[in-house]
């Protein structure tokens, strides 16, 4: 670069930051300035728009870090903007996964009878796929207002996400029709407060649409008591509330506690699943309840506080590179919660490999500011109340 060019770059910087060293740098160090020192004033963010603005014209991007007592102004060449993926693929997604949802909810419709085998059972549901509505519209509903909620808020914030990716998996390898969906991120966030707004964002309109229908689908729904064998949905602190809310009482309702205070039993029987409900008088889902059901699971499933999931974006927005202390943690947690349901052995193996990542803002000197701090303590009184040990409960 050119010496004048250098030393207005060099003026910017002094403008917003007091440095004691200063490195050049070549396309080989994938860098063009390394600046060591400390900001000047408590503004983090503003100094960032303010450099930014500054060396637009430059084509130059500034990454603010910290490294132990020392912050660092890194300016690297401004990236190619990414491009988006053509909308014709979210669009085929999303119908491949209307039909699969459709198709999986039209099979819980079905009326034939309970020992119908699987062929006759999917026929029916096939010729009958009109039946899946009532499920397919009120789990897709919920999908949608939880990827629309990562969606617009990126939008909001000027970074480039893609729009949300539906992965279809129709009845009998999913019991929902799908695996759910996600949104990409193109370029880093500005700052943690970005990331966290991004990754908050997906949950809470998820919830905003999936309690009403889980609290309808409930009202729908009829008690009767287990007997034989079968398979139940697990219960969370918030779906086991709902259902007290509904019926007035907490399900599936025992025989007897046999002499075990109420209280340790719930919770014995939410991280274990155990003694076994049978005989017990517990709800009959309907597919709307179901499809409410489904989305505290994909809430709770997403906020798990690793990698780039939604609890991953939230933790490390608040607590930035400390959150790699706990991924010994949270993988213990899973293998340990694997010996009540072994789908947590699976997720620990995949987030092992995958969850150590997370997407680093360009500024992370910047926190979060008091009131995303109170909401971060608000999303982890979420996590709790919707996460479900044991997502599926044999009996008998």
């Amino acid at each position: 670069m050119p010496l004048p060019e250098a030393e207005i770059i060099n003026s910017f910087i002094t403008k917003i930051f007091k440095y004691e060293s200063m490195t050049f740098g070549d396309m080989k160090r994938g860098f063009a300035f390394s600046y060591h020192g400390h900001l000047v004033g408590n503004d983090s963010a503003a100094a960032y728009d303010q450099l930014a603005k500054n060396l637009a014209p430059y084509n130059l991007t500034p990454l603010f870090q910290e490294e132990n007592d020392e912050q660092i102004i890194i300016l690297v060449h401004e990236a190619e903007p990414p491009e988006l993926p053509k909308v014709s693929k979210n669009i085929l997604f999303f119908l491949a996964t209307l039909i699969s949802v459709l198709f999986t909810g039209a099979v819980f419709e079905s009326n034939l009878p309970a020992n119908t085998e699987l062929v006759p059972l999917l026929k029916d549901a096939l010729f009958h796929i009109w039946r899946g509505v009532p499920f397919a519209a009120s789990l897709l509903s919920i999908l949608l207002a939880h990827e629309f909620g990562h969606y617009l808020m990126g939008r909001y914030h000027k970074t480039k996400v893609t729009l949300p990716f539906f992965l279809p998996l129709p009845y009998p390898f999913s019991i929902l029709g799908t695996l759910g969906a996600f949104i990409q991120m193109k370029e880093r966030p500005k700052n943690k407060r970005v990331l966290f707004d991004i990754g908050i964002a997906g949950p809470l309109a998820g919830l905003v649409v999936a309690i009403p229908v889980l609290l309808y689908g409930l009202s729908l729904s009829e008690l009767a008591p287990l007997t034989g064998t079968g398979m139940l949905e697990g219960n969370s602190i918030l779906y086991l509330l709902s259902k007290y809310a509904v019926f007035g009482k907490l399900l599936p309702e025992p025989v007897s506690y046999n002499g075990v205070a109420p209280f340790f039993y719930w919770v014995r029987y939410i991280f274990t699943s155990t003694p076994s409900p049978i005989g017990a008088l517990d709800v009959q889902v309907h597919n709307i309840a179901w499809a409410g059901w489904a989305g505290l699971l994909v809430t709770s499933l997403n906020m798990i506080p690793m990698g780039t999931l939604d609890g991953g974006h939230i933790i490390y927005s608040r607590f930035g590179k400390k959150v790699k202390k706990l991924v010994p943690f949270i993988f213990a947690a899973l293998v340990a919660l694997g010996f009540a349901w072994q789908g947590w052995w699976l997720w620990a193996v995949m987030l092992n490999f995958l969850g150590r990542r997370h997407a680093e803002p360009l500024d992370q000197i910047t926190e979060l500011d008091p009131k995303r701090r109170k909401w971060a303590f608000f999303a982890l009184i979420i996590f709790i109340l919707v996460f479900i040990p044991v997502p599926l409960v044999v009996y008998g």
